[in-house]
C-alpha cells in the first residue's frame, strides 16, 4: 500500500464524535495545519447538512417513523437508520428506537457486547444492534461521509484519498480496559479501518494544547509540574496524572497514573435537570410517564448546553411530548432555568468535600433492569479526591496536581471549572502547598481529535510524545496445585502479564515459569486488571490479591490440540503498536503457540494454533 496522505484523527465519543486531519508528510519542524473535518449528516428528515461534530446516537426507525427517502445521503439512498444530529433529535422523540452511548456499553460486563441488545426496548428485535455494530456504524458513517468529501473526484472514488488507506489514530477513555480497546479495535474494523492506533483522550487533549501553543509550551509548563488532566465527557469522567521531568535538558512527559472507568459524564447531568423539571411539573399538577422522561433528558441536553454556552441567557424553552387525551393532551412546554442548572450540576456532580471523602456506595436491589452500570455516587469531586489518593499509595509518594488542563462539554462552564480548582485548593492548601493554575484550554469539543492527528505526526518524529503504554496492571488468574478439600475450590493466584507502563511495541516473556494448558476441551481463563498495583512485574505472583486487583472477564476457548492434553507451555504479553495486549501460550517442546483472544462471554472456538 502506498504512503497514506492523511493522518486522521476521529474522537469516537459517547455524546459526540469528531474528526480532524493534518497531511501526512509534514517536514519536521514545520508547524501542523490541522484541521477540522465538516461530516455531512442528516439534520432533519430529508435534509443533508454539515457540522463539526456527528452525534454519536444511531436511530432505528419503525415503519412509519420516518418517509421512506427521509434517511437517504448523499452516498447511500437505501440507508435503514440514521446517525447524526437527525437521530438524535428524532431518537428524543421516540427514545426506545435510539442508540445512545454505545461506546459505555462496549464496556458493560453485564451483556455480551457482541449481540445485538441497542436499543434495549426497541420493539424491532431484528433490527438491533450490538454495541460493536453501533459503535461501528458511528464509524462507517465518518468513514462514508470522508470519502464522499475527500476521495470524490469527477472520475469517481481516488482509493489513495479513502478513509481507509489513511493514518488513523483512535481516541479512548483513558480508564477503557483491554477488552474494551478491543472491542474497539473491532468497531473499526467492521467499518472497514484497519491501519488505526488507539489513544488515550486526556493525552490527546493535552497534544492539542501543545500543538496549538507550539514551541511555547516548554515555558507554560516545568520540570516537577503534576498536571492533572480532567476530562468530562458525555458519559464517562477520566482522570490522568501527566508528569513533567528532564531528560538530558529537555522537558520529559510522561502519563504515570489512570484513573478507574467512571459511568458519570453529562448524560447523568440532562438526566438529573430532566428530572428536576418532571418534579416541578408533577408539583404543579402535570405528571410525566417514564417515556416522556425519556425524551425530555435528551430535551435537556440541549437546554443546558445553551445555558453554559451563552452566559447572558437566564432560560430555554423545553417541549415534551404528548401521550394521547388519556394523559396529555399534546404538546407539552415548559422552561429551564440557568439557576436549576448551576444548582443541579454544581451541587449534585461537583460537591465540595474532603480530601480524604470516598464515593458513597449505598446498598444495591437485588433486583434492577439491564443497562449501563452508572456510578452509584455522581458526585465527580469524590471520585477525584479517591483518584488522586490511590495515585499517591500506588506511587508510594505525595501527589498535589500543581496544573490542571479541563476538557470535555460541561467544562466550557466557568463555575464548574472553577468549584473543581476550590475543592482542590481546600485539600492541598493546610500543606501550605500553593494553588494549581489553569492551563488554557482551546477548544473543549474539538481537542481530542486534534490531539489524536497531532500525536499521528509525533509518532513519526514529528511532534512531542507523551510517555504511556499500559494502564493499568493486568493478570491471568491460576489454580494454585494442592490437594482438593471438599467444599472449597482451589485457591486462585493472579499472576502479572503486563505492569503498568508497558510501553507499546513491548513484550516479555514469563521466564522461570511454567505452566500447564489444557487443549482440546473447553476452557476458561480469568483476565484480572488493577489500577493501584503499579510496582508489579511481569511474573509477579500475588496470592492475596482481593481489594486490588478486579476480574475484567472470562476467556472461555477450546484451544486446538488433542482432547484432554496437558501442554507445558511459558506465558507470553506483548503490547501491540496500535495500544491493545496480546496474551500467548508457547509450548516448551514444540515452540507451538496458542493465542487467548479477548471473546467476551462468547462461546465459540477461539484459539489458534
Amino acid at each position: 500500500m502506498n504512503q497514506p496522505e492523511y493522518i486522521i484523527g476521529i474522537d469516537l465519543g459517547t455524546t459526540n464524535s469528531v474528526v480532524a486531519y493534518t497531511k501526512a508528510d509534514m517536514v519536521v519542524g514545520e508547524k501542523p495545519e490541522i484541521k477540522v473535518f465538516e461530516i455531512p449528516q442528516l439534520v432533519a428528515s430529508g435534509t443533508v447538512e454539515k457540522r463539526d461534530v456527528l452525534p454519536s446516537f444511531v436511530f432505528i426507525p419503525g415503519k412509519h417513523d420516518v418517509a421512506s427517502e427521509g434517511l437517504d445521503l448523499p452516498w447511500n439512498d437505501d440507508q435503514e437508520f440514521a446517525v447524526g444530529e437527525f437521530a438524535r433529535n428524532r431518537g428524543a422523540e421516540l427514545p426506545q428506537r435510539l442508540i445512545s452511548s454505545s461506546k459505555s456499553w462496549l464496556c458493560n460486563t453485564m451483556v455480551d457486547r457482541n449481540k445485538p441488545v441497542l436499543p434495549w426496548e426497541c420493539p424491532d428485535k431484528e433490527k438491533k444492534k450490538s454495541p460493536v455494530e453501533a459503535s461501528s456504524a458511528i464509524i462507517a458513517h465518518i468513514r462514508d461521509a470522508w470519502n464522499h468529501e475527500m476521495a470524490m473526484g469527477e472520475e469517481g472514488i481516488d482509493d489513495s484519498l479513502r478513509m481507509e488507506n489513511q493514518e488513523i489514530l483512535l481516541t479512548v477513555p483513558a480508564s477503557f480496559d483491554a477488552v474494551a480497546r478491543d472491542l474497539t479495535v473491532k468497531a473499526a474494523e467492521m467499518a472497514g479501518l484497519r491501519n488505526i492506533t488507539l489513544l488515550e483522550e486526556p493525552q490527546a487533549a493535552f497534544y492539542a494544547w501543545i500543538e496549538h501553543r507550539g514551541d511555547q509550551w516548554r515555558k507554560q509548563i516545568q520540570k516537577g509540574d503534576l498536571i492533572l488532566v480532567c476530562d468530562i465527557g458525555g458519559g464517562t469522567t477520566d482522570f490522568s496524572l501527566i508528569s513533567v521531568t528532564e531528560n538530558n535538558g529537555e522537558l520529559s512527559l510522561e502519563r504515570i497514573a489512570v484513573g478507574d472507568h467512571l459511568l458519570v459524564g453529562g448524560d447523568n447531568m440532562d438526566l438529573a435537570l430532566a428530572y428536576s423539571v418532571a418534579r416541578e411539573m408533577s408539583e404543579k399538577g402535570t405528571r410525566l410517564d417514564s417515556w416522556q422522561v425519556r425524551g425530555l433528558w435528551h430535551s435537556c441536553r440541549t437546554a443546558k448546553e445553551q445555558l453554559l454556552s451563552q452566559e447572558d441567557r437566564q432560560n430555554y424553552p423545553v417541549t415534551i411530548l404528548g401521550r394521547g387525551t388519556s394523559l396529555i393532551g399534546g404538546t407539552i412546554k415548559t422552561e429551564l432555568p440557568r439557576q436549576t442548572v448551576e444548582q443541579v450540576i454544581l451541587e449534585g456532580f461537583f460537591p465540595p468535600c474532603e480530601k480524604s471523602h470516598r464515593p458513597v456506595a449505598p446498598q444495591k436491589a437485588g433486583i434492577r433492569e439491564m443497562g449501563l452500570v452508572y456510578e452509584s455516587d455522581p458526585a465527580v469531586t469524590h471520585h477525584l479526591a479517591k483518584f488522586l489518593s490511590e495515585a499517591s499509595e500506588a506511587e508510594q509518594t505525595a501527589f498535589a496536581p500543581t496544573a490542571i488542563l479541563y476538557n470535555g462539554g460541561i467544562m466550557k462552564a466557568g463555575l464548574v471549572r472553577k468549584r473543581i480548582m476550590e475543592v482542590i485548593n481546600s485539600w492541598i492548601a493546610p500543606d501550605g502547598l500553593e494553588s494549581p493554575r489553569e492551563i488554557e484550554t482551546f477548544d473543549f469539543d474539538l481537542a481530542v481529535a486534534k490531539g489524536a492527528a497531532y500525536f499521528g505526526l509525533a509518532r513519526k518524529g514529528k511532534g512531542v510524545r507523551i510517555r504511556g503504554g499500559l494502564n493499568k496492571s493486568y493478570y491471568i488468574g491460576i489454580a494454585a496445585a494442592m490437594p482438593s478439600v471438599p467444599g472449597m475450590p482451589a485457591p486462585m493466584k493472579a499472576i502479572c502479564v503486563g505492569s503498568f507502563g508497558m510501553e507499546e511495541g513491548t513484550g516479555e516473556t514469563l521466564t522461570g515459569q511454567d505452566f500447564a494448558l489444557v487443549v482440546g476441551e473447553p476452557v476458561a481463563f480469568d483476565f484480572l486488571g488493577s489500577s493501584k498495583r503499579h510496582h508489579d512485574t511481569v511474573g509477579a505472583v500475588v496470592e492475596d490479591w482481593e481489594g486490588e486487583i478486579d476480574k475484567i472477564t472470562t476467556m472461555e476457548t477450546t484451544l486446538d490440540g488433542e482432547y484432554g492434553t496437558v501442554v507445558p507451555v511459558n506465558l507470553e504479553v506483548k503490547v501491540t503498536e496500535i495500544g491493545t495486549l496480546e496474551l500467548w501460550c508457547v509450548s516448551e517442546d514444540t515452540g507451538r503457540r496458542w493465542k487467548l483472544e479477548f471473546n467476551v462471554r462468547e462461546r465459540d472456538t477461539i484459539g489458534t494454533g
